[in-house]
């Protein structure tokens, strides 16, 4: 409630009133307890406060009974008790809800809620995918290649895609980023499909969250309480905690210098914080450590709750100066430990002993210690914390329903889209070098076979002018054997002519020789009467043809 321009908070045993400054609210604070003793109901006095000082709150709904804060609280025998021992008609309490609005990361129980690889970054990134230091310096390398070649990662294909594409070309790249082992983008690639099965991959998309939408303003000027439902996403408590921090990072970028204000801008609730600071590295704690204590001079109030202050480092512990500690218990000496340091971190008040009375607290009884004006922490204070005006419970899931889909940013963030980024950009260039390596190919074979066939052309033609030549030679062979042939016919047929020649001379020489001779031996034969003439001329012819014979021989 608000009381005197302040936040109303609790009251001592003996009535006084317990009350946070607005302006010191966004120097941070820490609300603890063992289960049970109060902390929720801590929470929802705190935030009805803030929303109706027009403050917005992020809450995390961890059990679901954030949830209720939408309803007026119901009357009760209990609740009257509280309202007379608080005063709280006369400070004008009533039962109401408050405006709300459900966010989900998975998008069943409030507005889908979405950011971006690119937004997310490598530090946190590697803690929720739970890489070594070596994994992690390889994935800010991957980072830097993204950014260096103006590649968006959207969505978890899009990581993926470009980490498929460094390991393919990892030489082109080892010159000016490192060498990058296959096996280490492997391991990074297979944390990314394991977070993808837990709903990652829902997670990360468009549109992403405009943190600036949580710095609306609900009915009648009040802050908008924005609740997150965490009773799925608890049960992954490194995606969990990472998103609060993610969110708590973006707040810090996004949001202007404002140095000291009246009041809180926003004001930031983490609960079951110490998943924030289970296994974590030393750089990512080193940020958290500078978020937190830089962010107030943003306006932002973060206000840790926890079950044992020893979940929260010291050095994030020594930022948060408005303490609400519930009962603590302590069974171990390591537990009796540190709640003596719990009570060692408060003002003593020398009215009760601290460590005493934490250990001795009942439900809704706290220790606290709150900045005064002059930003000095005040003394311990026994308290009673006031009872919220909202609804203790849960909702429906109709009601719930209904409240998602009457927020105007329903319809901003209930369907994704898909932009061109690594991933298509990937595919793309993909193709592209696909399409180019076969017309490489192409083109290479086409040479090939040009080759082959000018190849071949010079074959035949050597082949042909071969042909041609033997073609030639048998021709001249052909001329030479008919030219022969002719000489030889021509030779044979003059040896004929000379034959024919020779033997017609040969027929007229025997013809005149033996007539002659014929004639000749008639004369001589005359002297032996007419057979000597007949005998003579017989002789004489033979005679002549002999010597003629002999005279035409070759």
């Amino acid at each position: 409630m608000i009381k005197n321009e302040q936040i109303w908070l609790a009251n001592t045993a003996q009535g006084e009133n317990i009350s946070i400054i607005p302006k010191m609210a966004n120097r941070h604070g820490l609300v603890a307890g063992a289960t049970g003793t109060g902390k929720t109901v801590t929470l929802k006095v705190m935030a009805e406060s803030f929303s109706e000082m027009g403050v917005p709150v992020f809450m995390a709904d961890v059990k679901g009974d954030i949830a209720g804060m939408m309803n007026p609280g119901t009357d009760s025998e209990d609740m009257q008790k509280r309202i007379e021992r608080f005063g709280l008609a006369e400070a004008g309490f009533s039962y109401k809800g408050y405006p709300v609005t459900f966010w989900d990361i998975f998008g069943t129980k409030g507005i889908q809620l979405r950011t971006t690889i690119s937004e997310m970054g490598p530090l946190l990134l590697s803690r929720i995918l739970n890489l070594n230091d070596l994994q992690s310096d390889i994935l800010t390398v991957i980072f830097k290649i993204a950014d260096d070649n103006n590649l968006l990662l959207i969505d978890t294909k899009d990581l993926k895609a470009i980490l498929a594409y460094v390991d393919a070309n990892a030489d082109l790249f080892a010159a000016d980023y490192g060498k990058m082992s296959s096996a280490s983008i492997g391991v990074i690639t297979r944390a990314l499909v394991a977070l993808e099965s837990e709903g990652g991959d829902v997670f990360f998309g468009e549109p992403a969250l405009n943190i600036a939408d949580w710095l609306q303003l609900g009915d009648g000027g009040r802050g908008m309480i924005n609740i997150l439902d965490s009773s799925s996403l608890i049960n992954n408590g490194k995606l969990y905690s990472t998103f609060l921090l993610w969110m708590l990072s973006e707040l810090f970028e996004t949001l202007p210098e404002v140095g000291d204000m009246n009041k809180p801008k926003m004001v930031f609730f983490f609960d079951e914080a110490h998943l924030l600071f289970e296994d974590i590295p030393k750089a990512l704690l080193d940020k958290i450590e500078q978020v937190v204590k830089l962010i107030r001079s943003k306006g932002v109030g973060v206000y840790f709750c926890t079950q044992n202050p020893r979940d929260i480092p010291d050095g994030v512990l020594a930022q948060l100066g408005n303490k609400v500690e519930h009962g603590l218990r302590a069974y171990t000496p390591a537990e009796q430990k540190a709640v003596r340091a719990a009570a060692d971190s408060f003002r003593v008040n020398p009215e009760f002993d601290t460590y005493q009375t934490l250990l001795e607290l009942g439900t809704g009884e706290a220790v606290v210690s709150f900045l005064q004006e002059d930003g000095v922490p005040g003394i311990a204070q026994k308290v009673n914390i006031l009872p919220p005006q909202c609804s203790m419970g849960t909702v429906s899931d109709s009601e719930r329903d209904q409240k998602i889909k009457e927020s105007l940013l329903y319809s901003k963030y209930a369907n994704s889209y898909d932009p061109d980024s690594a991933y298509e950009f990937l595919v793309r260039k993909g193709i592209e070098e696909q399409q180019a390596a076969e017309e490489a190919k192409q083109a290479e074979e086409e040479a090939k076979q040009a080759e082959k066939e000018a190849k071949e052309a010079e074959k035949q033609a050597e082949k042909e002018a071969k042909e041609a030549a033997k073609q030639a030679e048998r021709e001249e062979r052909e001329k030479a054997k008919a030219a022969e042939k002719e000489a030889k016919e021509k030779a044979k047929q003059e040896e004929k002519e000379r034959k024919a020649k020779q033997q017609a001379m040969k027929t007229v020489g025997n013809s005149v020789v033996g007539t002659v001779g014929r004639e000749v031996g008639k004369q001589v034969g005359k002297n032996f009467g007419k057979f000597g003439k007949t005998l003579g001329g017989n002789v004489g012819a033979s005679l002549g043809r002999g010597i003629l014979s002999t005279l035409f021989k070759k």
